[in-house]
């Protein structure tokens, strides 16, 4: 999760509405000093485009980051949208009279610098509708489709035709286009009232639509950016003219609005992402933990079953010597053969020594929603499921009633059919490699979990050994997993076994007993 899935805490929402007020503050603050004449600074404008073209590239990096990572069309195109906006800029600048030249530079007119800030006004009001659109076709997807990978190259190159089309229309063709400014300085009022209403038509528009839709933390910020984008809207409204006290605050505040966005999506982004490596680091040392408790009893297994399975060797082979002689030594031979009884049966002791071990956890159990548990997992497992090119598809019956185990136990399950169904897909090349985990009631009092795969499968002479301890098809494995894993889902009262798949693949199907059983 990143701060474009995650719900806003209290702090977040409390910073935001600050910061809405603080800029808010400035309106009655201009008022008063929208006429009073300042001198004109030549350097002013192009440095605070400077400013602001940093902060809307670091904005749209930020977000074209994030989209192909999401693969998200909603968020790639709210990145396109401050790429423009940050180009307008720098045409903003190099346009601005008297900055670069008596009339701007790129053949530049009296009125283009003011048209290219409000045609860059525009693109963020359009950017925000279409973002919260998009956002709501993905959110209404079906669970499980993959989406394609974002070009976010192909989203630059836009985002550059885009501005260079703005800018184009506002140089080249600034004779078409209605005057803004009689001069340098004073603008036609009159007119900048009614494009400026017509933009806050726009803003309000996209404000509302946002605010319907919010869920997220970049959502929050966006609905912060909208008010201030508001503010200054109204703030332009009361400005007659440029190089007033009024024009240098309005400027002031507008890079304090776009910066304090900009530093809040860094910051919450990092804060986020410091909880995801502590929270990486945390479930490292969990699996360190895990592993080590399976080296620790696969060791104790070996060390106890390792003198009674020698003996069953030896006698054994000593009674079959036995009864190869002539004449056959019988009774010698029954002795042996009594002695490999005694030693299965010791055998036998040691795996219901380690079936009682975990059947002494049933103090742990709780009563949860499986389907919460997987989702949980999913996320565990994510970092593998990436790394070995693997999704997974989750197709869960909400309508689950709730079962009563140990969760931690039944999660060390899942992680361990979810690690046999990776390992099993590394083989294939030729077709999408996923993993598939449904829920579902099964008949009578008990819930139905089934972990597939379309790997390499299981052999249909193996199927029925997969279970057994020391019995693995795994060069490096020892046999332990999956006799665990049934310890531990007969442990809760439940059943585990596996089947092959219709075509490719293997499934495990996990029956676990729902709550309401045992209290009948």
């Amino acid at each position: 999760m990143g701060l474009f899935d995650t719900p806003p805490d209290r702090r977040q929402i409390q910073l935001s509405i600050g910061i809405v007020c603080l800029v808010g503050v400035t309106l009655p603050l201009i008022w008063p000093l929208r006429a009073v004449p300042l001198p004109a600074l030549n350097a002013f404008a192009p440095t605070i485009d400077a400013i602001m073209f940093l902060g809307e590239a670091i904005t749209a990096t930020l977000l074209y980051a994030q989209a192909s990572v999401f693969r998200s069309r909603a968020l790639v195109v709210l990145g396109t949208g401050y790429a423009v906006t940050a180009l307008l800029v720098v045409a903003h600048g190099l346009t601005f009279p008297g900055a670069f030249a008596p009339e701007g530079l790129l053949g530049a007119g009296t009125s283009t610098a003011a048209w290219l800030a409000y045609g860059r006004r525009w693109v963020f009001p359009l950017v925000v509708i279409l973002y919260v659109w998009l956002k709501r076709e993905e959110a209404v997807a079906v669970p499980g489709t993959e989406r394609p990978a974002i070009r976010v190259g192909v989203w630059v190159l836009a985002a550059v035709a885009i501005a260079a089309a703005i800018t184009l229309l506002t140089t080249a063709g600034k004779d078409i286009l209605p005057a803004y400014f009689f001069n340098r300085s004073d603008v036609i009022y009159s007119h900048a009232v009614w494009y400026q209403a017509a933009l806050l038509t726009g803003f309000a528009t996209a404000g509302i639509m946002l605010f319907r839709a919010r869920e997220s933390v970049l959502d929050m910020w966006l609905l912060v950016a909208v008010a201030c984008w508001v503010i200054e809207t109204l703030t332009v409204m009361m400005l007659s003219a440029r190089f007033t006290a009024g024009w240098y605050v309005f400027f002031i505040v507008s890079v304090f609005s776009h910066l304090i966005v900009m530093l809040a999506l860094i910051a919450e982004s990092n804060r986020l992402y410091a909880r995801l490596a502590l929270a990486t680091i945390g479930r490292n040392r969990e699996r360190n933990a895990r592993l080590m408790s399976l080296d620790a009893v696969a060791a104790a297994i070996s060390h106890e079953i390792g003198q009674p399975l020698t003996a069953i060797r030896l006698q054994a082979g000593m009674g079959r010597s036995r009864l190869e002689v002539t004449p056959p030594d019988v009774p010698s031979a029954i002795g042996a053969f009594d002695a490999v009884l005694e030693a299965e049966h010791r055998t036998s002791d040691v795996i219901k020594s380690i079936r009682a071990m975990f059947g002494q956890r049933r103090g742990g159990r709780t009563q949860f929603n499986l389907n919460d548990l997987v989702r949980e997992t999913a996320l565990v497992m994510d970092r593998d499921l990436t790394a070995h090119k693997v999704s997974l598809d989750l197709s869960l019956d909400e309508t689950l009633p709730p079962i009563l185990a140990d969760p931690v136990q039944i999660q060390r399950v899942l992680v361990n059919l979810i690690t046999n169904g990776i390992e099993s897909l590394d083989s294939v090349k030729n077709r999408r490699r996923k993993i598939t985990v449904s829920s579902r009631a099964a008949e009578g009092t008990a819930v139905l979990l089934e972990v597939s795969d379309n790997g390499a499968g299981i052999a249909p002479d193996a199927l029925d050994q997969i279970f057994e301890v020391y019995f693995t098809t795994k060069p490096t494995g020892v046999g332990l997993g999956l006799s665990l894993c049934r310890i531990i889902i007969e442990a809760c009262g439940g059943r585990l076994w596996a089947s092959r798949g219709r075509v490719y693949g293997a499934t495990f199907h996990l029956q676990l007993p729902r709550s309401d059983a045992f209290a009948q």
